[in-house]
């Protein structure tokens, strides 16, 4: 574990787990998270030789709590100063939900001299938001809702999102799990209230089409069919039918933590998708 710090100063932690020599797979969260969030894919993956590397944003987890830069250029440039400063090559690099979104950038604005593979897992991009150009997207009234939310009781909201429509625990039959539900909450806490205010507007709003037409690497595309956060039409089809040559699993009933909920299954595809790589 180290901090890495960027152009502007932000202190940005990682986790750094594996054998040295392991390719490097490097896992960027979602939101109000941090890399604890993305430990059974890291703890797997490592078992089986690679290295693995996650961050916390800026203003989540234990990196600083910067009051500004909270959009998707800074997010992907912060990726780009670990990615460089660790002379990280031959990358499998996936994104969790926001996590995705930072993919998308870092790509779009560093390209893949370094990437050797992409994945995008039940991911924002190419745009959440509906809008003319999109109408498909989800109201500006959901990120209105949650931006309401945050000022009037975050860690309440924190816990809805948890014990509800996160996880899928409000669907019927769901298997209930409170440890998750915790975890949650506990890792959003952690992160600076501006920063998890000011991301909502980040991971909503950006549009990253361009960025995904600059993919040129393989790349897994990974949604639950059930995902109530980040619907899979505007989401995971949409970014598929954008990425050239990309690689889209749908897992039937899944909500949007697949990588809890369905994190054995996740770990297997994931595991599978790295190993195709060869120099």
């Amino acid at each position: 574990m180290g901090f890495v710090t960027t152009v502007d100063g932000v202190q940005i932690f990682y986790k750094d787990w594996g054998p040295r020599d392991g390719r490097p797979v490097v896992f960027s969260h979602g939101w109000p998270l941090h890399s604890d969030s993305w430990e059974a894919q890291m703890l797997h993956l490592a078992a089986h030789g690679y290295r693995v590397i996650a961050h916390d944003r800026r203003g989540h987890g234990r990196s600083t709590q910067t009051w500004d830069g909270h959009d998707m250029d800074h997010y992907a440039d912060d990726l780009a100063a670990v990615v460089d400063e660790l002379d990280l090559h031959h990358i499998t690099l996936l994104g969790f939900s926001t996590g995705g979104g930072e993919v998308a950038r870092y790509i779009g604005r560093h390209g893949t001299h370094r990437t050797a593979q992409a994945g995008l897992i039940s991911a924002v991009p190419p745009l959440m938001l509906q809008g003319p150009t999109n109408p498909d997207g989800v109201p500006i009234e959901v990120f209105d809702g949650l931006r309401a939310g945050s000022l009037a009781d975050r860690s309440q909201l924190y816990k809805d999102l948890a014990a509800g429509p996160f996880f899928g625990f409000n669907r019927p039959g769901a298997t209930v799990s409170q440890g998750m539900q915790d975890a949650f909450w506990l890792a959003g806490m952690a992160a600076g209230h501006k920063a998890a205010y000011d991301c909502i507007k980040a991971f909503s709003e950006t549009d990253q089409t361009e960025d995904l037409r600059r993919f040129d690497v393989p790349t897994l595309v990974v949604h639950g069919d059930d995902d109530q956060v980040v619907p899979i039409d505007t989401a995971g089809r949409a970014s598929a039918s954008i990425v050239k040559n990309a690689t889209l699993r749908i897992y039937p009933g899944a909500p949007h933590g697949l990588t809890d909920t369905h994190k054995d299954e996740l770990n297997a595809d994931l595991l599978a998708f790295a190993n195709t790589y060869q120099r």
